[in-house]
């Protein structure tokens, strides 16, 4: 019977042993997962940003963190910062801004889903989508656009 029992002894020993050692790699395994671009909202939302860009797109918002995007109904061009409010400058022939616009959602978005949101709306129904923004001007208070992006970004 003591024999038995050792053998018992022992099963639940190696049993508490891979639990704990289960559950340090799982501990590991979420800080690292945590830690990575792609674990967090804002390093989601940004992969899913950069899926949905043009080529020229993507090379302008890797080059200058903004990007340009063309109105679908009236073929004025927009850019799109990386900013929570007023991320949208209206464009004028030369290139400057003339307005600024916010779509102001609801909620903490990340900002790739801030940037995303109206790229796919000017892109695909502008006049709804500027039917709901904020608008200001460009020429009103102090940019919040580095003076390099008022150039036509290439």
């Amino acid at each position: 019977m003591r024999g038995e029992w050792s053998v018992v002894v022992a099963g639940f020993t190696t049993l508490v042993f891979l639990c704990f050692l289960l559950q340090g790699l799982a501990l590991v395994l979420g800080r690292v997962h945590r830690l990575s671009p792609g674990g967090t909202a804002e390093g989601k939302a940004f992969a899913l940003l950069k899926q949905w860009l043009s080529p020229v797109q993507l090379a302008q918002y890797e080059n200058n963190g903004c990007f340009e995007v063309t109105g679908c109904h009236s073929g004025k061009r927009y850019r799109i910062r990386r900013a929570r409010q007023m991320n949208i400058d209206e464009l004028d022939e030369e290139g400057a801004r003339s307005a600024a616009w916010c779509f102001g959602p609801e909620g903490n978005l990340p900002i790739g889903d801030l940037m995303l949101a109206p790229k796919i709306s000017l892109e695909n129904d502008e006049r709804t989508a500027l039917a709901v923004a904020n608008r200001g001007f460009g020429n009103e208070g102090p940019s919040r656009t580095p003076e390099r992006y008022w150039t036509r970004v290439s």
